[in-house]
Parts: C-alpha cells; structure tokens; sequence
C-alpha cells in the first residue's frame, strides 16, 4: 500500500507535520500572487468572526476571479496567480500569498487566515508526496463529501473531516490529530487506518488543501466547550472552512 501519509500545515504556521510511521512531502510547492473578487456585501453571519474586510496580499488589480454561481453573499473568489485553481472565502478572511519561500519548480501556497488571525487553511499545488503506512491507529471520520470537479484520471478525491488516536502519547493535546481536507487516499476500512493522508491528485503531481483543528484553540465568537469534532462541526467556523474547501474547482 503505497500513498501519500503526511499531513502538512499545522493551523497558522504552514508547517509541514510528519506524522507516525510517516515520510514528509519532497518537494512542497510555492505560490505567487493572485486576485480575489467580493459579492456585493460582507456579513457576520457568513465569517463567523465579526465584521472586517479582508484582502488578498500582493494581489495585482489587473487579475479578477470568476465567482461560483453559488457565491453566498458576502463571499468572495480567488484565483490562484498560475490561474489553475479558484475557491470561494468568507471576505473577513484574509489571504497570504505566497505563504513561504517559493521554491524552484514553482507551485502556489497560500495561507487563508479568519479575522481574529487564526489559520483556517492553506493551499499547496506541485507537492511530490509518497510514503509507505508503517502503523495504523484508531480513527474516526466525522465528515466526508466527493468533489467530481477535481476529479483526475479517474479518481475522485474527497473532502474529509477525520481523527486519529495516538494510544502512547502522555498529552492529551497530541493523544488526537484532528484534520479537515481533500484526500486522493483511499477510505479507511476496519477500526483502524493509516495516518491522515490529506495530498490529492492534482497536475503535475500532488496538492493539498486543508488544516487542523485544535480543540485547545478556539476562536472568540465561537460557543463555549467547543472541544469535540461533533460540537466543532456545528460552529459557523467549521461551516465555513467546509464551504471554502468544498469549493475548491479548476479556475474558468
């Protein structure tokens, strides 16, 4: 069994995470600038996090995203600055981009920040990602949703929301990983699976759109107690990041 099983970016410091058992990826990818576009109005509802405006950094003028034809109000869309891929946003929410060092062979990363300045995700395309599963752990999938619309040589990669469970460690904030993004990895079957695989297929080889979740790190504004995935699930944030992820597509 052989695929990706590294899970990169811990929230807010775009570092890559090696997990048990785990390789780290070879070659993560780098980004440029890019453009975003905004719906008519901004709304609390919509971010979660309170009012705000947000902008996209280093962001020329000249480039203008096309806007999913489900745009919620007060959302607005990105292009990625190589014009391959494009996502919708909260527009409280801010975009760093690049979000580190661009490394040769080019790629984008991009890191998606809410208002209060937590990491909600980033984006990485040109990853060079493999690794063998050297050991399973308990998981628990909370969320899971197929995007046809990334869909590469035949395979569907997914949106998930999943867990796993680190019997040996002593802290209790690392006992559980706790991630949300797009995986190309196959669905875990049985009561154990390999470690968190969120790289998916993307040309001209891997890419990887996600972030953690930290039940240790909650955002103000967000419901006291929030510190199981279930709870986590109903919170305006997590909605949102859903949203976001989801809908990740081939920029027109």
């Amino acid at each position: 069994m052989r695929y990706s099983v590294t899970l990169a970016e811990a929230a807010g410091l775009a570092a890559v995470i090696a997990l048990a058992g785990c390789g780290a990826p070879a070659s993560p990818g780098g980004g440029g600038s890019a453009a975003a576009t905004t719906s008519a109005s901004s709304s609390d509802a919509a971010s979660g996090t309170g009012s705000g405006t947000a902008t996209a950094t280093d962001s020329p003028a000249s480039r203008t995203a096309t806007p999913s034809a489900t745009l919620p109000e007060g959302w607005k869309t990105f292009t990625t600055s190589d014009g391959k891929l494009a996502f919708d946003l909260p527009s409280e929410w801010t975009i760093k981009d690049p979000a580190g060092q661009t490394p040769q062979g080019g790629g984008v990363f991009v890191e998606i920040r809410n208002r209060a300045g937590k990491s909600m995700a980033t984006l990485r395309t040109n990853m060079v990602v493999g690794a063998e599963c050297m050991k399973k752990q308990p998981y628990g999938m909370y969320d899971s949703e197929p995007l046809p619309a990334l869909k590469q040589s035949g395979s569907t990669p997914r949106f998930t929301f999943e867990s796993r469970q680190d019997d040996t460690a002593s802290d209790p904030a690392r006992m559980t990983i706790l991630a949300y993004g797009i995986t190309s990895a196959p669905e875990p079957a049985g009561p154990t699976a390999c470690p968190i695989a969120h790289f998916f297929t993307w040309p001209p080889s891997g890419a990887m759109f996600g972030g953690l979740y930290n039940p240790f790190d909650t955002t103000p504004g967000n419901p006291p107690n929030v510190d199981t995935p279930e709870a986590y699930m109903e919170t305006r944030e997590y909605k949102n990041i859903r949203a976001m992820i989801t809908s990740l597509r081939p920029a027109a």
